[in-house]
């Protein structure tokens, strides 16, 4: 005998028995008797289709896949009507516009933290130039510059501000900028001559002064001039002016810097290390104060200056004339020049422009 179809048995018993009706005894236990022939109708309800069929029937009703359905009973793979298929395409049209929608909100609120970091960044460099700015006296912190013994020249150093100026001190440094510039200048000296006055006397200029020994008098310090003219001047309080370095606290393509305005020494005072030891004192005032850099501004004609910052490791700025347009530094004068201490004033102000020379240099020579 084969093997028996437990679900062919049990409808071939249902089928036989559609006629039959169970009777019960009166006064007997409550179990029902076996199945057996009668004339009377049974009432059994309707024959139900096997398990598969049923599956077949729930799938077709719910318009879902029969095949999926069986294979995967527990995924409910779905065939829309078209209706149904417009109505989900408009869904996900909406979902994916409200997406688009989402970045340009998070890009927006990215700006707004990105401009709080800028007005921060921006209130924290004119925090530090502002306290730079408020130290009464920078060479107090150096004393190994104070004093300068070298090369048989004997001077020390004094700090001073621009508002507080004497007379005898402005007339000294108007002089020494007429003997030292004016030749540089040529013919734009009577304009900066104009222009240099009133930066001298600016209340955020600083200066650091270099004064001689002379014993508690008054001396007289000649300078002379290629016509010959002898100016005198008066030294002021202990000894006689030998030279100056005036220079401020500034902001310079977003960075703090020092800039150094002017560098004036007597001429009988060049030439001996004094120079060089008045730059390495702005130097290093400008790393006390967290200063990115110092820079200058140098005539072309002045070969004599160009030739001694360039020693002292000073490259043409990002934001001199010959490195902004090559065309244009030709039309102009002078050179800024500077000397960076961190890589975020260097990327600015050094490397930038060597890239921007060289792009322009190429340009004009692909042109001509």
């Amino acid at each position: 005998m084969g093997r028996v179809n437990r679900k062919n048995l049990l409808k071939k018993y249902f089928l036989l028995n559609l006629n039959t009706q169970p009777r019960y005894v009166s006064g007997q236990s409550n179990q029902q008797p076996s199945p057996s022939l009668s004339s009377e109708p049974q009432q059994f309800p309707s024959w139900r289709p096997t398990t598969k069929k049923r599956r077949f029937q729930r799938a077709k009703k719910a318009r879902r896949g029969p095949a999926a359905f069986l294979l995967f009973p527990s995924v409910r793979v779905s065939l829309s009507s078209p209706r149904r298929l417009l109505q989900r395409s408009s869904e996900a049209t909406a979902m994916a516009t409200a997406e688009k929608k989402r970045p340009r909100i998070s890009s927006e609120a990215g700006k707004r933290s990105s401009r709080k970091e800028v007005l921060e960044r921006k209130k924290t460099i004119d925090e530090l130039i502002r306290k730079a700015i408020a130290v009464k006296d920078h060479l107090v912190q150096f004393p190994a510059f104070q004093i300068f013994q070298r090369n048989g020249l004997s001077v020390y150093l004094e700090s001073g501000r621009g508002d507080q100026l004497t007379l005898p001190v402005k007339k000294y440094i108007q002089n020494l900028l007429k003997v030292n510039m004016e030749g540089p200048y040529g013919l734009e000296w009577p304009s900066e001559e104009k222009v240099k006055r009133q930066e001298m006397v600016a209340p955020e200029a600083q200066y650091i002064f270099v004064k001689q020994y002379s014993n508690g008098f008054t001396t007289e310090c000649s300078m002379n001039q290629d016509e010959g003219v002898k100016h005198t001047h008066t030294a002021c309080n202990e000894g006689c002016l030998v030279g100056f370095v005036h220079y401020r606290f500034v902001l310079e393509e977003d960075l703090p810097v020092v800039y150094v305005y002017e560098l004036q020494m007597e001429p009988s005072s060049q030439g001996k290390g004094l120079g060089k030891f008045m730059m390495q004192l702005i130097e290093q005032i400008a790393c006390k104060n967290q200063m990115g850099a110092v820079m200058l501004t140098v005539q072309k004609a002045n070969t004599q200056a160009m030739s001694f910052y360039t020693k002292m490791r000073y490259v043409i700025s990002s934001t001199s004339p010959s490195r902004v347009d090559p065309q244009i530094g030709l039309e102009k004068s002078y050179e800024i020049l500077c000397k960076t201490f961190d890589s975020e004033a260097k990327s600015k102000l050094e490397v930038c422009s060597v890239l921007l020379y060289d792009i322009g240099v190429l340009f004009y020579a692909i042109i001509a």
